[in-house]
């Protein structure tokens, strides 16, 4: 393309974005009760060393090939990789993992904005939890009202998206992330004083060996990898938008403390109120449309509480989504050479006709015979498609392409200068090369059900139809 690129405007625009792709829907519930399902305080510890490990070095790796391409996702493999053009489709990957992530979120992140309006009518006041559960229910399979969800939040992403990096994406990042990170706080100052917060401390922290499992291991490669945005081409189109002068092996540190903080605040803020009331955390996905608003209807200032709870959620939604549209529409802009109103426009578009059939996926709208079939709805199959081959097999030729395929000469150009930095960049080259491309081919074996470890949770049980089962979405 002939046009110069857009940059992002400052250095915090550009953390507030990317931490706020990567704060998902699946920060809300998924970590939670993954922590307590597979050892407490031992996995956390585990999720912990696996950001640091493999979550961080990918995350330098992804930013590094957009930055010192200036592409996006396709683009920067085709950039750097002339004479071996077959590397691109590590970049399809991630568009497509993009494309079909954003059909289904808008589905759930409707939900939520349908929740935010229903909260402020009160609608759980005088309604037992058998009652509340009948709402979702009545809204999962109200066919018409889910697309009408579904489109709104569609809308509302393209029209960010459409304004460019700055007056777009990283204005309403860093407008929204920073009031995300307010609204959760505030959150978690009232779950204090909730009588189930010690038992939510212990039942996060507390070290459980009888539940902690070699399958937990992966769990937590997976989570550490998914829960920073990986895979997705993400990273690599944001990575774009940045100045040479900037610290990738540094903003990559920040991005993933701050995940490892909002993901542990998120669950310090709603198991408070679960245990509070004595229900089981297991629930998972169910927490959030079945459990949570029954729970809230019980607390003094139900309405308020629901209310920014929900907020919230679209928020996080909102932050995630955004880059999901950029990904698809950054790389039609780059191949097919269009503008950025035309390729946004396109990408929604398609993004909300793809998504119908998730939208009616409860409801049975179309394709009613499609659970019978595949044994799972619409919705459930393109998610388990997307999270268990499009996400992790992506990742694995990014850190192959990273570790094997890039010239040294380019990632070394992409770290700081100093002794320090060059021993650090010996240590991450290693670990693209040898140890990351490991342990992301045994997450895909394990995913895949190839191999299964027994005990612990291999990520891959179906889940209810009230939020993705992406970690990192």
């Amino acid at each position: 393309m002939n046009q110069v690129r857009e940059h992002w405007g400052s250095r915090l625009g550009f953390i507030l974005a990317a931490v706020g792709s990567a704060i998902g829907l699946g920060v809300l519930w998924k970590f939670p009760y993954t922590v307590g399902q597979n050892g407490g305080g031992l996995f956390l510890f585990a999720y912990f060393v696996c950001i640091i490990l493999i979550g961080i070095p990918v995350l330098i790796g992804e930013l590094l090939l957009g930055r010192s391409s200036q592409r996006a996702a396709v683009g920067a493999f085709g950039t750097l990789a002339e004479d071996r053009p077959r590397w691109k489709v590590a970049g399809w990957f991630g568009v497509l993992s993009s494309f079909l992530i954003m059909s289904f979120y808008s589905v759930i992140a409707g939900w939520g904005m349908s929740y935010v309006l229903m909260s402020l009518s009160g609608f759980y006041q005088n309604l037992s939890s058998e009652g509340i559960l009948g709402v979702f229910e009545k809204l999962s399979h109200s066919g018409s009202i889910t697309l009408f969800w579904h489109f709104l939040f569609t809308l509302i992403t393209m029209s960010i998206v459409l304004s460019g990096v700055r007056k777009g994406i990283e204005f309403w990042s860093k407008l929204m992330t920073r009031a995300l990170f307010v609204i959760l706080i505030a959150l978690f100052c009232y779950s204090i004083k909730l009588e189930g917060f010690s038992k939510a401390v212990h039942f996060i922290f507390y070290p459980d060996p009888e539940q902690f499992h070699l399958s937990s291991i992966l769990e937590a490669l997976g989570l550490a990898f998914f829960t920073l945005s990986l895979g997705q081409g993400i990273m690599i189109s944001y990575g774009s938008y940045m100045r040479k002068r900037e610290n990738i092996p540094q903003m990559a540190c920040v991005i993933g403390m701050s995940v490892i903080f909002v993901a542990i605040l998120a669950a310090l803020t709603i198991f408070p109120v679960i245990f509070t009331f004595g229900f089981e955390p297991q629930q998972g996905s169910g927490l959030i449309f079945k459990t949570l608003p029954y729970l809230f209807a019980q607390l003094p200032g139900s309405l308020v509480i629901s209310t920014v709870f929900f907020t919230l959620f679209v928020f996080t939604a909102l932050t995630s989504a955004i880059p999901f549209i950029e990904v698809v529409a950054t790389n039609i802009m780059e191949l097919a050479k269009w503008p950025r109103k035309k390729a946004v426009l396109l990408t929604a578009l398609g993004t909300f006709l793809f998504g119908i059939p998730s939208a009616l996926a409860v409801s049975h709208g179309l394709f009613p015979s499609w659970q019978n079939v595949y044994g799972t709805n619409f919705l459930d199959t393109v998610d388990n498609f997307v999270s268990t081959w499009i996400i992790p097999v992506g990742g694995l030729l990014t850190a192959l392409f990273i570790g094997w395929g890039l010239k040294r000469e380019i990632s070394r150009g992409e770290f700081p200068l100093g002794k320090g930095w060059a021993f650090f960049f010996r240590c991450w080259h290693f670990f693209m090369k040898w140890i990351i491309p490991l342990t992301i081919f045994l997450i895909i074996l394990q995913k895949s059900g190839v191999i299964h470890f027994n005990g612990g949770q291999d990520g891959s049980n179906p889940v209810e139809h009230d939020a993705p089962r992406n970690a990192g979405t």
